[in-house]
């Protein structure tokens, strides 16, 4: 297929999104399945194309007066991709397969329209009905943090210490990857997104398949260390899922102690077995809800730290999720602050006097993260807040500080402070 080609299918992916209220992998998979001559290159490049114009949606439809698929497209040409007016038209052609020639405004449009008077909503691209959150936590620095929100993240591995001894030996072991050492997390080797938004098949390699790396936002390790848990200690992953973080914490207390990994949802713990196989790992016992019971019941009051990786939004991984952001509702934040109500008193029945809990979201909304803390602190009485520099300290990890974002109980990152995803870490502690 053309590069004018591709444009047309993405503009048709989009309205099929549009029209249908559709995720947009769904709508890719369809697109593909229809149209069966289109190689695996030529859907990348459309994949790509759609979700940098769900990225720039709002800023997009700002800078060309509409929102259709066709002006989110354009605009995101310009405001992502960087094309001028002329580059814009040669794609734009009604030539076969190519979508039809610019119109006179489109041209206007594209030449002159700027984001300089946008409101907050649209230069940041995001639904305007979170502003007022957002402003609370970003304040005047609200449109920067939401613009880089808007950028391709690239590829986090996490080096496994439980089966190589450094991340410079992982590092080494795959000089083709084009890896580089994370900024902050010492565990962390990062792969730059490739010109169509694709890294390389990670999974595909001797390495990943022998345990060596795992697949891990660079946020979601300094979270992980952020909990601080020790050798020998007692641990409760509570929402474990397919469980990447349980498995970045049995290497911080390298096989040694105990943790229980749970989930509400029996579904989501399916993967975790394997990961723990080809990761090494020996501390971990799996307690799989069964019949409504609860899995930890026989752990209460014994626990040094129970890891709570909150269900939330996932706001702070909208450069991952970009059409996420559109299907966001207000109604879906509201079921969220409940389960993380559920959670919380979970976790305090299982952390043991002078136990903690490490309140983990990846979200940047405080509605989710330090207002969903308060609201269970004002409840129970015997925990507190861990001082926000006790937290870096007892990680080992001050230097963090003038990176993360501080709030009234926690850290933020986010993607403009840390270059990672935006996680919100807090850590709670029950009286002795």
């Amino acid at each position: 297929m053309t590069p004018a080609a591709r444009i047309a299918a993405a503009i048709e992916v989009l309205a099929d999104i549009d029209a249908r209220r559709r995720p947009a992998t769904d709508a890719l998979k369809d697109w593909g399945l229809s149209h069966r001559f289109a190689g695996s290159k030529d859907r990348a490049a459309i994949a790509s194309l759609v979700y940098d114009a769900l990225r720039r949606k709002s800023s997009a439809s700002w800078i060309m007066g509409e929102a259709t698929p066709r002006a989110v497209v354009l605009g995101m040409l310009k405001l992502q991709r960087g094309l001028d007016v002329d580059a814009i038209a040669r794609l734009f052609s009604g030539e076969r397969f190519a979508p039809e020639p610019l119109t006179e405004a489109e041209r206007a449009r594209l030449s002159t329209a700027s984001l300089k008077d946008a409101p907050p909503a649209a230069a940041g691209d995001f639904p305007e009905w979170i502003a007022p959150s957002l402003e609370r936590l970003f304040g005047e620095d609200l449109v920067r943090e939401m613009e880089a929100l808007t950028a391709r993240a690239p590829l986090d591995l996490r080096v496994n210490t439980l089966k190589v001894a450094s991340r410079e030996e992982a590092h080494d072991a795959l000089p083709h990857l084009g890896a580089v050492e994370t900024p902050h997390s010492p565990l962390g080797l990062r792969i730059m997104p490739g010109e169509d938004g694709r890294g390389p098949a990670v999974q595909a390699e001797p390495e990943f398949l022998k345990g060596w790396i795992e697949i891990q936002d660079e946020g979601s390790q300094l979270a992980a260390l952020l909990s601080a848990v020790e050798s020998g200690e007692q641990v409760v992953d509570l929402c474990a899922g397919g469980g990447g973080k349980t498995l970045a914490l049995a290497a911080m207390m390298d096989n040694h102690g105990q943790i229980y990994a749970t989930d509400n949802d029996a579904r989501r713990l399916a993967p975790i077995h394997d990961r723990l196989t080809r990761a090494g790992v020996r501390n971990v016992q799996v307690r799989t809800p069964r019949g409504g019971a609860d899995a930890v019941a026989d752990l209460d009051g014994r626990i040094d730290c129970v890891l709570v990786d909150a269900p939330c939004t996932g706001v702070g991984t909208w450069r991952r999720n970009p059409d996420a952001k559109w299907r966001l509702r207000p109604g879906s934040l509201e079921v969220r602050r409940k389960e993380q109500a559920a959670v919380l008193d979970r976790a305090a029945k299982l952390a043991k006097p002078g136990g903690r809990i490490a309140y983990i979201t990846c979200s940047i909304l405080p509605e989710e993260n330090d207002e969903a803390l308060a609201a269970f602190l004002a409840e129970a009485r015997n925990i507190q807040p861990l001082p926000q520099d006790q937290i870096l300290e007892r990680a080992g990890m001050t230097s963090l500080k003038e990176f993360l974002r501080p709030t009234r109980i926690g850290w933020q990152m986010t993607p403009l402070r840390t270059g990672t995803d935006g996680f919100y870490v807090a850590v709670l502690v029950k009286n002795p």
